[in-house]
């Protein structure tokens, strides 16, 4: 089972930038894909970004232009490279893996702990 520690979270104003790191325990390789995930106080985890094992990426329109996800296989790390922050992205973020079992045909998720990420004046 891979743990997933986040990183690089903190307080940063309105227009700022943050890049959060996602180091897995192992070969982030063996997992179809990887997410970020962020959830604000009071409302429903959301989907950010993702990508998948041979690179390709997806983001949610309200982060689109604005947000990079990228990995480093050898690094085990996946990042999140976020721009042009607005209060209303206050939240906490997660990392999230997710992987196939041919012998379930079940997906697996896995989650990290999150890292809080306020954007204040």
């Amino acid at each position: 089972q891979v743990q997933l520690v986040e990183s690089g979270g903190g307080l940063v104003q309105p227009g700022g930038s943050l890049r959060l790191s996602c180091e897995a325990s192992r070969s982030i390789f063996n997992y179809n894909v990887m997410r970020w995930y962020r959830q604000a106080p009071g409302k429903e985890r959301e989907l950010v970004a993702a990508i998948t094992s041979g690179g390709t990426t997806n983001y949610a329109e309200f982060v689109k232009g604005r947000f990079t996800i990228s990995r480093d296989n050898a690094k085990n790390t996946v990042y999140l490279q976020m721009n042009s922050l607005n209060p209303e992205e206050t939240a906490v973020y997660y990392c999230n893996a997710r992987k196939f079992s041919a012998a379930t045909s079940r997906y697996y998720d896995y989650w990290g702990q999150g890292t809080q990420v306020t954007v204040s004046s």
